[in-house]
This record gives structure tokens, sequence and C-alpha cells, in this order.
């Protein structure tokens, strides 16, 4: 079992790609190399192939460090299931991983939602991607400074405040109150119940 995100930039448009294509491709390369495992094809859209039970978890993460760039945001749908076919790259290979990720993505501007999962079961899903709406609520008004901070404490989870406040350069108690803003309680509660609901056997 593997999980495919697929997504597009939003407003990518209105940016030039180097600003957000370098970062997007730094990121990718902790998971392998392109085509094999990511890729990114026209102009600003992308495919990446990740274990099934860190996919919540980077597509936060590729959430977070987009929405650090102001202005910028992420629609992605991500399918959960067999690789029945590796072709020369990502954007060749299929199987029902490959199939949910794209129909959810494709089913995303209509739904007016932009972050979805489709596992092949529905009472997961219907769960997930209700607590997901819910959390979208907050995370697609993340402020730079927001996403900032979730990137960090996504990159490193054991970091203290204490810490993040010497690397930021700025007072623990402006580190307490970003995190509050962030809501990263409620992401962190989040990725914690898709990781227990998508435990291998």
């Amino acid at each position: 079992m593997i999980a495919i995100i697929t997504g597009d930039i939003i407003n990518s448009e209105n940016y030039p790609s180097s600003e957000w294509i370098p970062i997007l491709k730094e990121y990718f390369s902790r998971f392998g190399t392109s085509p094999m495992v990511w890729e990114i094809y026209r102009g600003d859209e992308f495919q990446l192939k990740v274990n099934q039970e860190n996919a919540l978890f980077t597509a936060i993460q590729i959430k977070a460090i987009l929405k650090s760039i102001k202005g910028l945001d992420v629609r992605m749908g991500i399918g959960i299931g067999l690789e029945t076919f590796t072709g020369s790259g990502v954007s060749e290979s299929n199987g029902p991983a490959y199939q949910r990720s794209g129909r959810k993505f494709d089913s995303l501007k209509e739904s007016k939602v932009n972050l979805s999962i489709a596992t092949g079961d529905e009472s997961h899903d219907k769960t997930i991607n209700l607590m997901l709406k819910l959390a979208l609520d907050f995370m697609d008004n993340w402020s730079v400074v927001s996403a900032e901070i979730v990137t960090m404490i996504l990159d490193n989870l054991e970091a203290s405040q204490k810490e993040l406040a010497l690397k930021l350069g700025i007072k623990q108690s402006a580190v307490s109150q970003r995190l509050k803003r962030a809501r990263i309680d409620l992401v962190l509660e989040l990725l914690a119940y898709y990781e227990n609901l998508f435990k291998l056997p």
C-alpha cells in the first residue's frame, strides 16, 4: 500500500516559479528522486509517492511550506492503495492509489476544499475528510508566520519552545503565541488520529 499526493499550487500564476519550485524540489527530494518518486509538471502541478502512514503529515507539511510564501497555497488529493504498474515516472505509473488520488484531486475545486483523502474505505474517508474540512477552516488561513512555525515543528517534533525561540530570534512567549494561533495542538491531534486509523496491521 502506498499513497499518492496529486496537487497544484494556488495563485502560482502571480509568482515567479523561482520563488517556490526550488523549495518544493528540495522538500520532495527527501523522499527520493524524480521522476520515479515525484514530478512537477505543467508548471504548477505535482505528484509525490509516499508511505501511506506518512501521507497526511507530508501533505500538511507541503501546505505549511507553500503558505510560508505570502499569497501561495496548495490544493491536494491523497489516494491510498496499491501500485499495480510502475512506469518510467510517477506520472506514468498506475493502480488504485493513483486513480483515487487523481479523482480526489479533480473533485477538489467543485467541493471547494483544498485537501481530501480517498482510501477505498468509505467510513474511514467520511470521518477523516470531515475532520480535514474542519481543520482547513484554520489551516487555509495560516499567516506566513503561522505556516513557518508549523513547518519548523513538523521538521522537528521534539523541538522545545525555547529552541524554536532561539532559532527564530524571538521570545519564548512569542513562540507560544504563534503556536497557539497556528492551532498546532489540533494539527498534531489530527495527525495522531490519522496514523492510528491507517496503522499497518
